[in-house]
């Protein structure tokens, strides 16, 4: 059987030294878990298992979930974050483990904006009726937008001040920072699925008249701010990324004609990895079915020089398939999401159908297929 490309080493690239050596090309892409009880941002030991399970599954870059930069900024109350010391010190042994099974530790970076104060997406609270916005009794906190809206269903937010901006765009350094103490080897900036940076960015969400709305220029000038001040804290031996909703799937919305301008220039400071998904503000209009988003990634890899780690995301759940994205030159490397919740070996199970080397841990020789 020809060798997998699928499972061939690949190197990302850093600012300086000599890059994130990953030893496939199939990465973890981030997961809410929805496991913090304490509600206080502090990762737990659910988190350890969760992602440790997947470098034990032959990953090789383990995303974590999206970790919230400030308080406000969580998606739901059981989210992790990345404020404070506290959280700072429960992520080291996580990365630590992570990597000690050969995979790299990247965490994605978020503020959820005015779909923050969420209820988590567990079957508990659906059955519950508890769907949305947290209510003020049960500890809902306000939230902070570009432009109040109706698109997201949930309870009014508020915009932000100029001031606001410039004070969240230090949360963000503040959190890459941590990141670093942390141990993570990377850090992905979350502009995608209708959260607060991407609701600067699209215009959909946007109807600002200052600086920060209006133009292409001022909608991205939030998210350039972001990525300035991370890149001046974060080391320049780790690789900085983004995740990006390439499409909003509606008309007059951020295109990927869009996305493929802001990467072009985001790439001129430093950023390496970029993980294409899509949508998130407004009803779904978009296209479905296996590798439906696989054309956003190519559009972006064949915008970008050839050194920048593009990764395809959505629907991609078999061996072959995803080798294919990768033989074809659609992407660079395949995030696999929701199937890996179904089966956290997924990697392992995939080398082996694609005749490649499996990299589960040494305790699990007996279990071998």
């Amino acid at each position: 059987m020809p060798q997998s490309k699928l499972f061939t080493e690949i190197t990302v690239p850093t600012r300086s030294g000599e890059g994130l050596k990953l030893r496939n090309r199939v990465v973890l892409p981030p997961m809410c878990q929805y496991s913090v009880e304490k509600h206080d941002g502090v990762p737990t030991t659910w988190h350890l298992a969760h992602l440790g399970s997947m470098a034990h599954g032959g990953y090789s870059l383990v995303i974590a979930e999206a970790t919230a930069v400030a308080a406000e900024g969580r998606i739901s109350d059981r989210d992790t974050g990345l404020w404070n010391d506290e959280q700072t010190e429960a992520w080291k042994p996580i990365t630590k483990y992570i990597r000690s099974h050969g995979a790299a530790a990247g965490v994605q970076l978020a503020h959820a904006g005015a779909k923050a104060s969420t209820y988590g997406w567990l079957k508990e609270f659906e059955e519950a009726g508890k769907i949305g916005s947290i209510s003020d009794e049960e500890g809902g906190w306000e939230t902070f937008t570009s432009t109040p809206s109706e698109l997201y269903g949930l309870k009014p937010a508020t915009e932000m001040s100029v001031e606001q901006i410039r004070d969240s765009v230090q949360d963000w350094a503040d959190a890459a920072k941590r990141a670093d103490e942390a141990g993570f080897d990377l850090i992905q900036i979350h502009a995608a699925h209708g959260y607060l940076v991407h609701q600067f960015l699209s215009p959909l969400s946007n109807k600002r008249t200052d600086e920060y709305g209006g133009s292409f220029e001022n909608r991205t000038r939030y998210l350039r701010e972001i990525i300035k001040a991370v890149a001046a804290v974060w080391p320049e031996n780790k690789v900085l990324g983004i995740r990006f909703s390439g499409e909003d799937w509606v008309d007059d919305g951020w295109g990927i004609a869009d996305t493929i301008r802001i990467a072009k220039e985001l790439y001129g400071y430093g950023v390496r990895h970029f993980d294409l998904s899509s949508a998130g503000i407004g009803k779904f209009k978009g296209p479905s079915g296996p590798g439906y988003q696989v054309p956003l990634a190519q559009a972006v890899k064949d915008s970008l020089p050839q050194d920048a780690f593009v990764t395809a995301v959505g629907v991609i759940t078999e061996p072959v398939q995803a080798e294919h994205i990768v033989v074809t030159g659609q992407a660079d490397g395949v995030s696999i999401g929701r199937a890996a919740l179904g089966d956290p070996q997924w990697a392992n199970r995939a080398a082996k159908e694609l005749g490649a080397p499996l990299a589960f841990p040494a305790q699990y020789w007996r279990g071998r297929w």
